[in-house]
């Protein structure tokens, strides 16, 4: 097989049949926040269409407020676990692999449910700079927090999921207290990059103790919903200081997560040949990374769950990068939403058989 994306990995021990990860992407098909069976069946047809792993969709920790939409699933309770036990033995059936993503939403409001009532909380109570939104954290919310994360890792690796990744990208709780625009603490959860990175660093350091030699993930990125041009870390050493002390808590690989992911993270720095986040988080860190962010499909993915209709558009570029190992892994997104066995069609080049995305495949669970 020449193709790189079909070459199989080893990532951080768990022994992957090629570098297709489909990305984690919140359907809202899970009432009551349990999986059901369609939800185990969606998955499913995935793993048999031949992705290397499965990133589920955020679930909500055990933590008031960790979720905005009363569809999204929870990972936490008899029936909520019992669903995702189900999902893991659907995967497992079909030869795949898959990771839940553990989530917290913090302090960020749902637009399509403004009036859905929960317990918002970030770090400063805040939405965006400015803007307050639900409460501030107390040090004993955020241990009861660090600890549900933990639980929920716990779970995971006792149902049997092969990874756990944590959501620390896009604006919600663990990002919020990187960002220096929604983190305004004047206490040791704050200050200079770094000691921003304290509290998902006591995530991941709880997380890695509760699931041992499983892999743990965790997606990051520079830009937030609430604000695309923020960028948490503007040079190479500004990131190292960012993304170090996690792989020393634990982190074993860093989902990067980018509008469009062939865009150079920095502009016009002699030698990195253009690195994305992903290339440049795995030559400071040494650490497996995983690219995402508009992989075969034109537009962007934000423009396209906004409405914009996408095509499949070229891989090359893609495969390029991925074939000088500037990254070891790729997440996709819509293009598995609309279809399962996106994967084999490219292994098998029938590319003329991919299928457009337009917002109306949200609706269903195909």
């Amino acid at each position: 097989m020449t193709n790189p994306l079909f070459r199989p990995f080893d990532m951080a021990g768990l022994h992957l049949p090629n570098r297709i990860v489909m990305a984690p992407m919140t359907r809202s098909f899970s009432p009551g926040g349990v999986p059901g069976a369609n939800v185990a069946e969606y998955y499913q047809r995935r793993a048999e269409g031949q992705v290397g792993l499965i990133v589920t969709e955020g679930t909500g920790v055990n933590r008031a407020g960790s979720l905005n939409d009363p569809n999204v699933p929870v990972f936490h309770g008899e029936a909520a676990l019992g669903g995702w036990g189900k999902v893991v033995d659907a995967v497992h059936s079909a030869h795949g692999k898959i990771a839940p993503q553990l989530w917290h939403v913090g302090a960020m409001k749902n637009p399509t449910l403004p009036d859905y009532k929960h317990e918002a909380e970030g770090p400063s109570g805040l939405l965006r700079p400015g803007k307050a939104y639900g409460n501030a954290m107390s040090d004993a919310d955020i241990a009861d927090t660090i600890a549900a994360f933990a639980q929920a890792a716990a779970d995971a690796k006792r149902i049997g999921f092969d990874a756990v990744e944590l959501h620390g990208a896009h604006g919600y709780l663990i990002d919020q207290f990187f960002w220096e625009g929604t983190n305004v603490r004047d206490d040791g959860w704050n200050g200079a990059l770094p000691e921003r990175a304290r509290f998902a660093g006591e995530v991941v350091k709880a997380v890695k103790a509760a699931i041992g030699d499983l892999p743990l993930i965790i997606r990051l990125s520079q830009w937030k919903q609430q604000d695309f041009t923020v960028k948490l870390a503007a040079t190479p050493d500004a990131l190292a200081a960012w993304l170090n002390p996690l792989a020393e808590a634990g982190a074993d690989v860093f989902h990067c997560s980018q509008r469009r992911f062939w865009e150079p993270e920095f502009a016009e720095i002699d030698g990195d040949e253009g690195l994305n986040f992903a290339g440049w988080a795995k030559k400071l860190t040494g650490k497996p990374t995983i690219t995402v962010g508009s992989v075969g499909l034109s537009g962007e993915f934000v423009a396209g769950f906004g409405g914009e209709q996408s095509q499949p558009a070229s891989l090359d570029n893609l495969l390029e990068r991925l074939e000088k190992d500037e990254f070891d892994l790729v997440a996709v997104g819509r293009a598995l939403i609309v279809d399962p066995d996106w994967a084999e069609k490219v292994r098998d080049g029938r590319m003329g058989e991919l299928k457009d995305f337009d917002r109306g495949a949200l609706a269903t669970l195909v």
